[in-house]
């Protein structure tokens, strides 16, 4: 996983670099075969954008929180098996994009995880 080191998966501290915009934090909790799944209106359930390993994550994650965006996670839920969340976007010019995911960990890491986001339309 080149120069990120993988630290065990915890939900407060996930939901804290999602509101600062902390990807690196973030991909620290992928283990390095981590696959995520995304569902929008572009990649429908029959032909889903998956991602898959550190580096693919880390494009992600870095595009989304490099935009001018603001973040705020809510309805969390977690055991020791995974987690959930949902996060809510907004664009500065008002319009909104919200997310559920849903974690998979293995090993006290993220082995997958499923997104399913919307947006307002303009």
């Amino acid at each position: 996983m080149s120069s990120t080191t993988l630290t065990t998966f915890d939900l407060p501290r996930f939901a804290r670099a999602a509101h600062e915009r902390d990807a690196a934090t973030q991909l620290s909790m992928y283990s390095p075969q981590a696959t995520v799944t995304i569902v929008d209106k572009n990649t429908q359930p029959s032909r889903p954008r998956v991602l898959r390993g550190t580096a693919e994550i880390k494009s992600w994650l870095e595009d989304m929180y490099g935009r001018d965006l603001t973040h705020e996670v809510g309805h969390t839920v977690s055991d020791p098996a995974g987690a959930a969340y949902t996060q809510a976007c907004q664009y500065p010019d008002g319009t909104n994009v919200i997310c559920a995911t849903v974690i998979e960990l293995e090993q006290g890491a993220i082995a997958r995880q499923s997104v399913i986001q919307v947006w307002d339309e303009a």
